[in-house]
This record gives C-alpha cells, structure tokens and sequence, in this order.
C-alpha cells in the first residue's frame, strides 16, 4: 500500500495539537513531507539543529524536526514501527553522546572526552522508544579515565557530568526538550549518587542486585559515551544475567513481580475508556514480561536467546521449542498493534501516556488519527488484541506458580505437634521420623545451615513430607530425600524451585526412591533439575545435527576447554531428562536407547571437531589425510542404555604426505594416535562439570596391544588376514561415525567386503559355540533380571544374528533390529523371537536405571520397570522374561543344534 502523505497530514492537524505546532513551526518539513520525500524531510530533520552552537538547542531543534516527520511518516505508512522506534533510539544515543561530551568538555576542554558512559535499559536498550518515552539510563565512570579538572575528585566530577547531562536533556525551554531522564533504575537509587563508578556497580550486581535488575538487563546495551569500555563492562555482568544454573529464588521473584502488575493495576480489566495500554491485562507490559521471564529462565544455557527486542526474543523462543510457533506469532503481532496505538496516544500531545482518554470525543480522536472510524472501532480491535495476550500471560503466571492451588491441598497442617502430623499422614514410625526431621535443621545438614535456607525449607517442609507419606515406599522415599539432602552442597534454590513449581515433587521423588543411578547423578549435579524446568523435557531429543548444533552453540571468548564443558553440560541434561522419561514411562524405551546414542554421536562430533582444530594449531594437517571413528557394539548399532561405554575404533586415511604441515610437524602414524588420545580425553575426562562417556577401544586391531590408531589399509588387511571370528562378529555392528563423507563411504566399504567374504560354516560354527562357552563361563547373570547375560537373553540372541549374518551373508545392518527382521524374513530365525528380543532390550534399557544390580528393585521402580516392558506388574514381568528366554533357547537348538539350559525360576 502506497504512503498517504495529504491524509497523514489532514489527520495531524485535526487530532493532534502538538503535530500541529510542528508543522507550523517547520514549513520547509511540511512541504517535504507533504511531497512525499521521507528521506530528504528525515535528512532535514536530522539537521534542523545543525548551525546551532549550544548543543542542548541543538538537540531540541533536532527532536521537534524528528518528532513530526517521524509521525506523519508513520500516519502516511511510509514507516514501519521498527524504523519508527529505531530512529527514536538512536537519536536517544546521540544525544545522550553529545551530552556526555559537551558536559565533560565544560570542565576539561582538551580532553578526549572518554571514562564515562550510559547503559540504555528497557525500551531504550532494545531500541523500542516509544513516540514520547522518558529514557532510563545507568550512567557509570570509570575513575582512573574520567578526564577532570586537578583539584575535582573523580567521584564529584562524575556527578557534575551526571547532573549537566541530565539538565541539557530534560529541561524544558521555548524549544521543548530533548528526553526526560530517569536514573532511578541505577543501582541503589535511593542513596546512590546519579553516576556509579564502575567498580561499585560490579559489586553491586555480584552480591546484592535484586531479580528485577537482571530482567532490566536483558534488554541493556552500552548505548553512549564511552562504548568500549560500556561493552566490557556488559560483558564482566553477563555471568549475573544470564545464569548457566537456574537461580529459582529469583525465578519465584520474577513470578511475584508479573503477579503484582495485575493485582497493583486498578484501571479497566478491558479496554474501554481509561485502559491502559500498557500496564492493563493483556497489554503491552504482558508481553515484555511473557517473553523476558522465558530468556531469564533459559538463557543462560541458550545464548540464542540472549537477544534484545521483544519481536525478536519471541521469535527466538519459538525457534528454540520454548513457546508454541503460534503464541510467538500472536503475541509478536499484538505488540506491534499495541505499540502502535500507543504512539497514537503520545502524539497527541506529546505526553508519555499510557491510558485510552476517558472522554469520548477524545477517543474518537485518537481511533481516527489512526486511521480508524471511531472509538468503538478501536476498542472492539484492542479487545481481541488484549484477550488473546492475556490468556497466554495466564500460562505464564500458573508456570512461575502464581495461581491459588498447585500442591497445597495435601500440604501438611502447620500447627500442632510434628510427630503427630506425621502419623495422621501415614508414617509408621512417626516418632522416629519426626527425631529425623529435627535433625536436618541442627547444623550438621551444609544445605540448611544458613538462615536463608531454613526459611526456604520450611516453605516446602509440609508439602515435602506430606509428599513422602504418600509414596508407595515412605521409609525407602524418606531415606533418599534424606542421603540426597545431605550431600546437597547448597539448598536454597532447590527449596524456592520446588516452593514454586510443586509439579515437580512428583518427578523428583520418582528420582530419588525409584532410579539410584539418576539419584546419584542429581546429588552430583542439582542443577540437573533445570532440565525439567524446560517445557519439552518429556519429549525425545531432536537429530544428531541438533543435538551437535546445541552443544556446540559457544559465546564469545569460548576457548576449547569451554566446548569440552559445554558438551558435558547438555549431556548431561539430555541425558538426566531421558532418564525422567524411562522412569516416568513417558517414551519407549527402545525410542530413549535411541536418543542415548544420537546424543552421544552428536557429542563425539563436536569434541572431536574441537579437538582436531585445537590439534591442527600447533601441529597442522597430514595432507590428504583424515582421523575416521567408528562406532561398534551398541553405539555402532544406534541404542545406547544410560549404562553404556562407547566403544569406537579409530583410523585414518591413506594421504600423500609423510608429516603434518604444522609449526610442530609430526609422522602420520604418530600424528593421529596422539590426535586419537586427544578425542578419546575429549570424551572421558572429567572437567569442572563432570564426566562424560567411558570410551573402550578395544576392540581395534590388536586389541590393547596394538596402536590407538591405524591407517584405513592396514585396517582392511588385518580384518582380511588376522581378524579372528569374534572381530569379525563385532564388525557386523560397525559404524562410521566421524568423518568426511567420502572418507566413510571408504569405510563402509571395507566394512561390506570383509564381511561379505566366503567362510567355512563348520569352523565359523565352532567358533562361536566356543567363544559362547567362555563368555557363559567368565560372565555370569548379576541378578534375576539380567536380560543381556542369562542364558537365552540378549548375548544370545545377538550371537545367533552375528552367526547366521556371517554364514549366510544376510541381514547386514549395524541396526540388531534391522538385522534380525532381515534374518527372520529370510527363513533363518523365527517369527517369535521379534517380541522376546524387544522384551529384554526394553527390560535392559530400564534396568539399568530402575534396577542397576538386576535384582528386583522395590515395589514403585518394579512396577515402573514393568510397564516399561509392557507388563502389568512384576510377576507378569518375570513371567514374560522366562517365556522369552525359553524362546530364545528354541532358536538357538534349531540354529546350532545345541539345547540351551535355561533355569527360568
């Protein structure tokens, strides 16, 4: 749609008062704009207060040039509402700039004038002014740069800048004023002087800031003055804003904040006159918050949310999968309309208003400067604006546990003696856990000894215990709770986690009485339970690509010790909340033994991606040369368990160079077996956030005996010439995992010749019957559970698949699955022992979660292991097992002729 400069300018003048003056007051602006030149009336804008010398004219005369072609620009359509508030924000930076300078060069004229700067906040820092907005700066100096007179003290010629600044801005003369300054945002503002030097400020937002200043600095940028050193100071706080560990007190704060903007606003709840756009339900304010308590809660694990404008942190939370594609859309596109009509409202007088007029002429006037009939039209337009937000910010506040309700129903009754409470919840012992109890709080407990978190935990303490009572094993839960509590090394932010988010005493109870192994990984890591936080943490993990795009998303100044930590970090929450999924039946298991092995194919990329570069830096490449991984056993078969090693082999290719081209030249051989050491450390050693993957390479030519890494020929020779059977048994599970593409086609074609190669039945059967007895005889089953090493459990059925995949030249697929299905199409393996291998890999997956030593665990984790395998309890489950074993034990006659003992007791 074309721009509508003569209608723009007929509405300016029948509805705005203060458009009206500005027209009359720049004839040359008027006729520019009413030709339709917006460039040339903003270029004229921009110089209206060229030729003045006082900058504070100068400025005026620039705002009232800006402030009318701007709005008639924007009534015409010739401006979108981001250039609109853009060229707003950086006319709020220039003239803070100007003000900076002229205000330190009254003092030290010859100075460059630096030392000094403005961090914009809110609207300010997004680039989002509004049409008439005050600006909310933090102004800070460093004392060692400010120039100065000899005799001023840095601090005091810090407030002169402040104070001169804020005058040549705000005051109000027969030229208006340029912004109104508001500092009460600063740190300390009912005591703090106007400017804060830099070093106060850092202590001030390491130690005592308060939630609502790390929201404000989402939005905040070194908007002025010295920007360098405003950049460095943003980034020395940035460890403050964005939080790699979830801060839930402040989480729970920012909760109450959002809850007051309803309940301390008592204009209209709908639009009508009087509704304030901003500060109203569903209005503008909502919508900042909606997206702002997001980035505080995920950013600082996403730094693709660390982003500024509202629009623009919507859109990256969609991208993210935090919010719905939808919401992003509709709340992105009710602020704009909304920040529209506000406009609408300050150009009227230019007044920083807020709130629809109350007189109905004057609404009417308002709805047609914007192009509407009257105010009906609006209002009607505002109401379905303002409904679909705040609904959305309902969600937001029943999240951060602002809503009446949640768990306190079956909270436990404040008063009365706590023995007594305890036995009317259904504790047996009530005395004996009341004794208990007490003693959490008597100083020997590390989480509970300051006073900070002993409040905290009294907030939670009936919920909590009530909690545990009702657990299907309230001794076993309690014990738990209580091992876990005392190994926590601090608590008050798990307390106000679970004080605002009660949904999550379920979970981390499901954790704490039913998988040791989850348990112990959160006693290491608390934060771990940030991942349930996340509103997709019951949902399996994306592709191998995102996964590696997630772990290897860096800041700047990341080095590589930074990505190895980083990789440890996401796997570790990956794989945290794959295991809330197992044990909460949420997705199958063979889905999760899936999603186990693409997060840690994703992990072997990125550190072996990081490991190569850091390698190549001091010693280079081998021409034509490449590090090759594969994958064997269950990596290589694409299913991990939460119990599994990695078992990879590494190789390089055959390139025309001798040596690497590096500083520190090294041979081929030397050079990618200490590459391999390097990736191999890169996955197992633990940093400052844990361990990762056990990695076993044994199963490389020569086994431990021979060289980390061999060339891909060599290889291919030794898997021709010396290979024994049972290496050739693992091979049929391999897979390239790491590589160029060619160099994994390279691979896999090795991988297919060998074996695809002729051999003599009698001895490959021989072979793996004895290899079978030695395996029975040196490995026994750990428990009545033990679904991989029982005879006629999962050992055994792969030995048969291997066998007859290598005799019979079918089936080849590092997939067990596919293998099998090709095997039993194929005529050489019964239909039934599809549903008895799924049974005992899915029994696997979960046991070694809900039932680690393979003992039957107790009642709660036996049945949760149970309905993960599709049985209705644990006594169907044994039941199954031993039906599937005995199936197994019919194959493995029929393939080898050779009767299987099974003791299925």
């Amino acid at each position: 749609m074309s721009a509508d400069w003569d209608n723009a300018i007929a509405r300016a003048r029948a509805y705005s008062p203060f458009l009206t003056l500005g027209l009359d007051r720049q004839p040359e602006l008027e006729a520019l704009l009413a030709a339709g030149r917006r460039d040339e009336a903003l270029a004229w804008a921009r110089s209206a207060g060229a030729h003045e010398e006082n900058p504070g004219i100068a400025l005026r005369r620039e705002r009232w040039g800006l402030a009318t072609a701007l709005a008639i620009g924007d009534l015409a359509g010739a401006f979108s509402l981001t250039e609109v508030m853009e060229t707003l924000s950086s006319f709020a930076d220039r003239a803070l700039d100007v003000a900076i300078d002229a205000a330190i060069r009254e003092r030290a004229p010859d100075a460059d004038p630096e030392g000094f700067f403005a961090i914009g906040l809110g609207k300010h820092g997004a680039r989002e002014l509004n049409y008439s907005s005050d600006i909310d700066p933090i102004l800070l100096y460093d004392p060692q740069a400010l120039p100065r007179r000899e005799r001023d003290e840095p601090g005091e010629a810090a407030q002169r800048v402040a104070r001169r600044l804020v005058e040549m801005l705000s005051h109000l003369t027969a030229d208006g004023y340029v912004f109104r300054v508001d500092l009460r945002l600063r740190p300390a503002s009912e005591v703090s002087p106007l400017a804060i030097s830099v070093g106060a400020a850092l202590t001030h937002y390491e130690s005592s800031a308060l939630a609502w200043e790390r929201a404000a600095f989402i939005r905040s940028r070194a908007a002025a003055g010295d920007v360098p050193r405003g950049e460095e100071f943003l980034g020395a706080i940035r460890p403050f804003v964005w939080r790699k560990s979830l801060d839930f007190g402040a989480i729970a704060e920012i909760g109450r904040l959002i809850g007051r903007i309803r309940s301390h606003y008592g204009g209209p709840v709908v639009p009508g006159p009087g509704y304030d756009l901003k500060r109203g339900r569903g209005g503008i304010r909502e919508i900042e918050f909606f997206a702002q308590t997001h980035q505080l809660i995920h950013g600082g694990r996403r730094p693709s949310l660390r982003v500024r404008g509202t629009r623009a942190a919507l859109d990256a939370l969609a991208d993210e999968g935090i919010i719905a594609a939808e919401d992003a859309q509709v709340l992105g596109d009710s602020y704009d309309r909304l920040r529209v009509v506000e406009h609408r409202l300050q150009m009227v007088s230019d007044h920083q208003v807020h709130n629809l007029p109350k007189d109905s002429a004057a609404l009417d006037g308002v709805a047609r400067l914007d192009g509407l009939p009257d105010g009906a039209a609006l209002l009607a337009e505002l109401t379905v604006i303002t409904d679909a937000v705040g609904q959305r910010f309902d969600s937001l506040l029943e999240q951060t546990g602002q809503t009446a309700g949640g768990a306190a129903g079956s909270a436990l009754p404040e008063s009365g003696n706590l023995a007594d409470r305890l036995g009317a919840l259904g504790f047996a012992k009530p005395d004996d856990v009341a004794a208990r109890v007490a003693s959490w709080s008597d100083g020997r407990v590390r989480a509970l000894r300051s006073e900070a978190a002993r409040a905290a935990f009294a907030a939670i303490e009936p919920t909590l215990l009530a909690a545990l009572a009702a657990a299907p094993d309230p001794d076993g839960a309690l014990l738990r709770w209580e091992t876990f509590l005392v190994k926590l090394p601090t608590g008050v932010n798990l307390f106000r986690l679970l004080e605002a988010r009660p949904g999550l005493f379920a979970q981390l109870l499901g954790i704490l009485t039913m998988s040791p192994p989850l348990a112990e990984a959160l006693v290491r890591r608390p934060d771990l339970l940030d991942a349930l936080i996340d509103t997709t943490a019951l949902d399996l993990p994306g592709s191998v690509e995102e996964l590696a795009a997630r772990m290897a998303r860096c800041e700047e100044g990341d080095d590589y010790q930074a990505i190895l930590d980083r990789v440890r970090r996401v796997v570790g929450e990956v794989r945290f909340a794959l295991g809330v999924q197992l044990i909460e039946a949420a997705n199958d298991p063979l889905a999760i033994a899936e999603a186990l092995a693409r997060t840690a194919e994703a992990a072997l990329q990125v550190c072996a991606n990081a490991t190569c570069e850091e390698f190549a830096a001091n010693h280079g490449h081998v021409p034509g040369s490449e590090l090759l991984v594969m994958g064997l056993g269950r990596f290589g078969g694409g299913a991990l368990t939460h119990a599994s090693d990695l078992d990879i082999v590494y190789l390089f290719t055959d390139g025309a160079g001798g040596e690497s081209d590096g500083r520190r030249p090294l041979g081929a051989s030397l050079y990618f077996n200490r590459l391999a050491q390097r990736v191999s450390a890169a996955l197992s050693v633990p940093t400052a956030e844990g361990a990762l993957y056990e990695v076993d390479t044994r199963l490389r030519p020569q086994g431990a005996q021979g060289p980390l890494a061999v060339s891909l020929e060599s290889f291919a020779r030794y898997q021709r010439e010396d290979a024994w059977t049972w290496e050739h048994m693992a091979l049929a599970r391999a897979r390239p995992l790491y590589g160029s593409e060619a160099g994994k086609t390279a691979l896999s074609d090795v991988i297919r010749r060998v074996l695809g190669a002729p051999r003599d039945p009698v001895k490959l059967k021989q072979d793996v019957l004895k290899m079978r007895d030695e395996m029975a005889a040196h490995k026994q089953p750990k428990g009545v559970l033990d679904a991989k090493l029982a005879r006629g459990g999962l050992v055994d059925v792969e030995f048969m698949i291997h066998y007859l995949q290598l005799r019979d030249h079918v089936g080849f697929s590092p997939d067990v699955f596919g293998a099998r299905d090709a095997l039993i199409d194929a005529g050489l393996l019964p239909m039934a022992l599809r549903d008895a291998h799924i049974l005992m890999t899915r029994l696997l997956i979960s046991s070694r979660l809900l039932a680690p030593d393979a003992a039957m665990p107790p009642p709660a984790a036996a049945l949760a292991l149970a309905r993960n395998c599709g049985c209705a309890d644990s006594t169907a489950l044994l039941q199954q097992f031993a039906a599937a074993r005995r199936c197994v034990a019919a194959a493995w006659q029929e393939t080898f002729g050779q009767v299987l003992e099974i003791d299925d007791e």
